[in-house]
């Protein structure tokens, strides 16, 4: 499959895997200068590239597990979903859950995307589901609460 990338600014880097078995490509700040973001605070940060995605696929936007684990910096709405159809530009809306402030700088890889493909339903309108052990049971009603 191929993923068209424009650049929308000279110096935007091109999504790039990380490694030969790596699922997603790296995301990268398309800044002028560093960035910071204080604690609790959440931005959108430019990647200065548009994509076309290839049919039938969606782009799933995905935090950087080390941004995460040593920062608290994580994307807001994980995973932040691109449509097929968006061409505007790719914009990661990250929030720092730290308790230091955080400095992106330009070029600085700060989400992966993975392109995954998506299955369209029609809706249909019944008067009742199929029953089903769980039934209306969620949010820990599987025993995942317990210990």
């Amino acid at each position: 499959m191929i993923l068209r990338v424009e650049r929308l600014r000279e110096d935007a880097r091109v999504p790039a895997y990380a490694t030969e078995g790596a699922a997603g490509l790296d995301l990268a700040a398309a800044l002028d200068a560093p960035l910071t973001l204080a604690p609790g605070a959440r931005i959108a940060v430019p990647t200065g590239l548009a994509i076309q995605l290839p049919p039938g696929t969606e782009g799933q936007v995905r935090p950087r597990s080390g941004l995460a684990a040593r920062h608290g910096v994580t994307v807001l709405n994980a995973p932040g979903t691109i449509d097929e159809d968006y061409r505007g530009e790719v914009r990661v809306l990250l929030v720092n859950l730290g308790e230091e402030p955080f400095v992106i700088e330009p070029g600085f890889r700060i989400a992966q995307l993975v392109v995954a493909p998506i299955t369209r339903v029609r809706c249909e309108i019944v008067d009742r589901l199929e029953d089903t052990l769980r039934g209306d049971g969620g949010f820990g009603s599987t025993g995942l609460s317990e210990p």
